[in-house]
């Protein structure tokens, strides 16, 4: 089985000068739900090379064993180092694609026509996808096949309104996941601030916050094992 997962190359969080990029805990925790059950994975980025990290993901408070286990897992950062890039991945050699988190993908990964085509290329194929947290903003130009927007009428989920004002950046993002998946016409589903919650519908699975990463991988793995009886 072989997983591609794309990964943000914005390190820029607005015009604050501070950096951002992916969330560690995102790649780290369903990279390794995918290796540890014999999936090749592919890392794909819009740039290709290594993909900027956000620097606050790697604090104490946010590390986990399996940040840590990515930090000393040779393969899986020297795969880091070379993501290939993202115009030149097809979806007919992957059976799934999988979107981690971070506020990087608000910037590049929403608009970057690559992206929106591949993903509307595995839909059309009939095969599962997956994002979390903010890379369920990656779905906002997305079209089904009737070309209206994938989302509407869907049960979905990502980073809330609740969680975005936390951390303090609702005035900071391009535009809030919760309030334009509901403008789209999705049905967002949301817990409490930080909670694990995962939602199926159909072929796509969206994880809310970095805690509901691992287990948004273990449910696309376990469509993708019933696809294939």
């Amino acid at each position: 089985m072989k997983i591609l997962m794309v990964i943000t190359s914005h390190d820029q969080l607005g015009n604050t000068g501070r950096k951002t990029g992916f969330w560690l805990e995102e790649l780290a925790a369903p990279y390794f739900v995918f290796k540890d059950a014999g999936v090749e994975i592919t890392l794909a980025s819009p740039k290709g090379g290594r993909p900027p990290l956000d620097p606050k993901s790697n604090e104490p408070e946010f590390r986990t064993d399996l940040t840590r286990r990515f930090e000393q897992d040779a393969a899986a950062e020297a795969q880091l180092d070379k993501t290939v890039r993202l115009e030149s991945v097809k979806q007919e050699d992957f059976d799934s694609v999988f979107y981690p988190g971070g506020h990087g993908p608000m910037w590049d990964i929403v608009d970057d026509k690559n992206s929106i085509k591949l993903i509307e290329s595995f839909l059309a194929a009939g095969k599962p996808i997956s994002v979390v947290c903010h890379s369920t903003g990656a779905l906002r130009h997305v079209k089904a096949p009737d070309g209206k927007p994938l989302v509407q009428g869907k049960e979905v989920t990502g980073f809330t309104n609740g969680e975005e004002e936390a951390v303090g950046l609702t005035k900071v993002v391009p535009f809030l996941v919760e309030d334009e998946m509901l403008r789209l016409g999705a049905v967002f589903s949301k817990k409490a601030n930080w909670a694990v919650h995962v939602v199926s519908d159909g072929l796509l699975t969206t994880g809310q916050n970095p805690a509901s990463s691992g287990p948004a991988a273990k449910l696309l793995l376990e469509k993708l094992s019933k696809m294939r009886k």
